[in-house]
């Protein structure tokens, strides 16, 4: 009886943690773009602006490293300033989570592990609904596999796992820290600059590419590329890398949300 008891216990706890979820998605993405003229779409407008910039300067110089293609340059380098954007925004939005809904976590008693979920996940529904198509329909004209635009799915939840991972320590350590956003741009800056995104990793000196790879986003961005660009079937290895890392991160920043828990919740 008791054990009947507790597994009707745990299924009300998911229900419940899955409804507080679902609704502060819903409220994100409603207060983001009410009364926005694009909506969703306005993410790929930062993207699809600098992938012009760096056309405009980088592009000559660079197109010798994507088969003299500068339309290949432009989609190599919008499909990382895209996972970059994705990456930068909602890991920032995440940071601040928890304690810009402090009313509602000691009102409500609402679980506080639901507030970067809520954040990342509603970022990842901007995705699939803006970017992830464009990508799609690029790696179908380019392979002409229904494979390889399947396995793009991968190292996108990869990132998605990464930047999870992320905003659950991020946002922990901003209830102590609370100049921490700026040091976090800092952190964002970095890790935007040590990624092949607007420049060829082959230009890199070899003994520097091995510190570059640390960077967690290279091989989520890597395997993307050789997804959506190359028109090969999708380089498992890449694949594996991706998830491995995302899903690593991922427990890292849980444990961590979890172990401070006890000590930032008086301080929200």
């Amino acid at each position: 009886m008791e054990i009947f008891q507790e597994k009707i216990y745990r299924e009300e706890s998911f229900q419940r943690y899955f409804e507080v979820v679902r609704t502060l998605v819903e409220f994100n993405l409603k207060i983001r773009y009410r009364g926005s003229f694009l909506g969703i779409y306005w993410s790929l407008l930062n993207p699809a602006i600098m992938t012009g910039v760096y056309t405009a300067i980088f592009g000559e110089a660079f197109i010798k490293y994507y088969n003299g293609s500068i339309l290949r340059y432009m989609l190599a380098a919008f499909t990382g300033l895209v996972i970059i954007h994705f990456f930068t925004t909602s890991t920032s939005q995440a940071l601040l989570s928890l304690t810009i809904n402090g009313t509602l976590l000691n009102k409500l008693k609402l679980p506080a592990a639901a507030f970067p979920l809520a954040m990342i996940f509603s970022h990842l529904v901007q995705f699939c609904i803006g970017a992830l198509p464009f990508l799609v329909i690029v790696t179908l004209i380019i392979s002409k596999s229904l494979l390889n635009a399947i396995a793009l799915l991968f190292p996108i939840i990869g990132l998605a796992m990464l930047c999870l991972g992320i905003g659950y320590i991020m946002s922990a350590l901003y209830v102590f820290f609370r100049d921490l956003h700026y040091f976090y741009e800092i952190i964002s800056f970095l890790m935007w600059i040590s990624t092949p995104v607007f420049y060829p990793a082959d230009i890199v000196p070899q003994n520097i590419q091995p510190i570059l790879k640390l960077n967690p986003l290279s091989s989520i961005i890597e395997s993307i590329r050789q997804i959506v660009l190359s028109a090969q079937f999708p380089d498992l290895f890449l694949i594996f890398q991706s998830v491995l890392t995302g899903s690593i991160v991922l427990i890292i920043g849980w444990l961590f949300f979890q172990i401070l828990k006890p000590h930032y919740m008086d301080l929200i």
